[in-house]
This record gives C-alpha cells, sequence and structure tokens, in this order.
C-alpha cells in the first residue's frame, strides 16, 4: 500500500472514531468555567456574586445588544463614539449611590471594553467597589440571568 492509500485508510478510521464518539457521548460541552485562583486583580466570578446582593450591573455591550438581552436592572455603559460619555457617568454615578458593588459585563471572556469602563467608574472615585465579570454576558447567559427582553434605558 502506498503513502497515499495509508494516509486514507488512517483518515477513514480517525473520522469513524470521532463519528461513533459524537454518536454515543454526544457534542462536547462549552460550559463556562471560573477558577478564582486564576483571576486577575479585578475579576469576579459570577459564583462569587451571591444572587440577593445590592449590586449595580453595567452592560459595555453595543445599545442594541443591551436592549435586545441585558441583564434585568443594568444600565448601560459602553465606548461606542455615537453615545453620550456623560450620560452614561451621570447614570452611573447616580445608581452607585445606593449600591456598594459595580460589576461591569461585556460579551464574553475575551472582550477588554469592561475593564476600560470599570477603570472609568473607578476613576470617578465613587467609593463602591467595582469588579469586571469574569466570562461577560455569557456567563450570565449560562446561568440563566439574562432573559430575550429589554431592561429599560
Amino acid at each position: 500500500m502506498n503513502a497515499a492509500g495509508q494516509l486514507a485508510l488512517i483518515s477513514a478510521i480517525a473520522l469513524a472514531a470521532a463519528g461513533g464518539t459524537w454518536l454515543v457521548k454526544g457534542p462536547p460541552v462549552r460550559v463556562m468555567s471560573c477558577d478564582p485562583a486564576t483571576l486577575k486583580p479585578d475579576e469576579v466570578c459570577l459564583q462569587q456574586i451571591p444572587a440577593d446582593a445590592e449590586v449595580l450591573w453595567v452592560d459595555a455591550r453595543s445599545r442594541a445588544e443591551w436592549m435586545n438581552n441585558g441583564l434585568p436592572g443594568s444600565v448601560l455603559w459602553n465606548l461606542d463614539p455615537a453615545e453620550d460619555m456623560q450620560a452614561f457617568e451621570a447614570e452611573v454615578a447616580v445608581r452607585v449611590a445606593a449600591v456598594a458593588r459595580v460589576v461591569v459585563y461585556c460579551g464574553d471572556e475575551n472582550c477588554g471594553v469592561s475593564r476600560q469602563i470599570a477603570e472609568r467608574i473607578r476613576a470617578l472615585g465613587l467609593g463602591a467597589e467595582v469588579s469586571v465579570l469574569h466570562g461577560g454576558w455569557r456567563a450570565l447567559s449560562e446561568a440563566g440571568r439574562v432573559r430575550n427582553s429589554s431592561p429599560g434605558p
């Protein structure tokens, strides 16, 4: 058997094994995991925030995403140049007065916008603890905390 035939045979066997595994065990599970030991200093896992905690949630995604499926009660603050940054600051400043903790989230764990927004909120000097949610909206969604409805502006 030549090299091309051997390659084809090995590929066919590997494909059959993969297909069999898929049929028996199903597709891979891609659940968001968060290990507090590996977090950056300003990050927090969703599991570390009690469900009944008084938290101001700040959504750093686009207005359209926030209106479509934002966390109920959250406020919007993103870096879109078409948005009014002073309005974002004013709303957050008013709402932070009533809570001790602010958690900023964006689309997923690879989104850096939430960290930039968290830094801006800290710079306001309002005294609240400001954290970035590891996993962002994806972590909230997988935990069943968001619905496909608007939290309202």
